[in-house]
């Protein structure tokens, strides 16, 4: 008896390029989606809800997915992106229009250059526009990059506010896993990270960071309220300041600060 030939299921790349092409047609689509949403606030037929809401579902769903398929940078953009919005006052300011454009603009260019293109993330990450919130009025926003590696939470929102008052651009990333991947792509110019983390420590995240060819020169600090004799303290490496939360926690800052050459 003849045997029944089954039709092939296809080879696991051609089924992962399948996946990529849909990725990218419909990122194409999320994107000319958001530019129609930004004409419409320009021209005052949409809210502001409206716009922060259709902006940061978009960075949401990039960030997550755009790795994926080998769009790294789009990733970091997206989660600049959300960050940006984060604050958003109502109603929007006047520069929120060119600079939500900047960003829509950005992910285009690196939806056209291909998955796996050679692009300098970092170099990228620091055109885009500092987040919403930041007083550019009365503060100079210095192209210093912060990555600030702590839960969201007041303690947080405390610390991102005396770095923005340095006139440094500051991101939060409230995982330590996420961070280190994140690092690797963006190179910040600074890197602040609570001891105590869910998962991976931010002890463990600082020893990693400091041991590493690629990571060891850029500056780290740990932010804790462990008491001075804890262990995990004394296995971080020498260079690494430890900031003291409590009400000695803006000096400690300052002289990390300028112990590491950045004020």
């Amino acid at each position: 008896m003849e045997q029944e030939v089954q039709p092939s299921a296809g080879r696991p790349e051609d089924v992962l390029e399948q996946l990529r092409v849909e990725f990218i047609d419909e990122t194409r689509e999320i994107l000319d989606a958001l530019d129609v949403t930004l004409d419409s606030g320009r021209q005052g037929r949409a809210g502001h809800g409206d716009i922060v809401r259709a902006f940061r579902r978009a960075a949401l769903g990039l960030r997550g997915t755009a790795a994926n398929f080998g769009f790294g940078a789009m990733s970091a953009v997206a989660h600049r992106l959300d960050a940006y919005l984060q604050d958003a006052p109502d109603p929007l300011p006047p520069r929120a229009w060119g600079d939500l454009q900047h960003y829509i603009d950005w992910m285009a260019t690196l939806l056209g250059s291909g998955s796996g293109a050679e692009t300098d993330t970092s170099a990228v990450i620091r055109q885009l526009p500092p987040k919403l919130g930041f007083a550019l009025a009365d503060i100079e926003v210095r192209n210093v990059e912060v990555m600030l590696v702590m839960p969201h939470g007041a303690q947080t929102r405390f610390v991102e506010r005396e770095l923005q008052q340095c006139g440094y651009r500051v991101t939060i990333v409230p995982d330590t896993v996420l961070a280190f991947a994140m690092v690797l792509q963006t190179l910040p110019d600074l890197i602040i990270v609570s001891a105590v983390m869910a998962g991976l420590d931010g002890v463990d995240l600082a020893i990693g960071l400091t041991s590493m060819p690629t990571t060891r020169n850029i500056p780290m600090a740990v932010i804790t309220s462990l008491p001075p004799e804890d262990e995990r303290l004394r296995l971080l490496p020498r260079k690494v300041p430890i900031l003291r939360k409590g009400a000695s926690f803006a000096d400690d800052l300052f002289a990390a600060l300028d112990n590491l050459f950045l004020i």
